[in-house]
């Protein structure tokens, strides 16, 4: 099981390996508009275990160019292992 806290509020979730972390997040209250990695609504900064998410896709890749600490939470899986995110 993989495990998602959040900087904001604290909250910590548990996740199987590979999921989605879109849910989660907005349960948090992360907003959400397209889902589909265009919008750049759903921004997230990964504050602690990027390594521990899945690749930049090319949605990300075209939305920020290279890669740093913000991700969109519609385009991200949870690898494993623990990841702290901030909205």
């Amino acid at each position: 099981m993989a495990r998602i806290i959040f900087e904001n509020t604290g909250d910590e979730y548990e996740l199987p390996d590979g999921s989605e972390i879109m849910h989660v997040c907005q349960k948090e209250g992360v907003p959400f508009a397209c889902t589909e990695g265009i919008c750049g609504t759903c921004i997230v900064e990964v504050k602690e275990g990027k390594e521990n998410l899945s690749s930049f896709n090319q949605r990300e890749i075209d939305f920020f160019g290279d890669e740093g600490k913000e991700r969109l939470a519609c385009q991200c899986k949870i690898k494993h292992g623990i990841v702290k995110i901030k909205y």
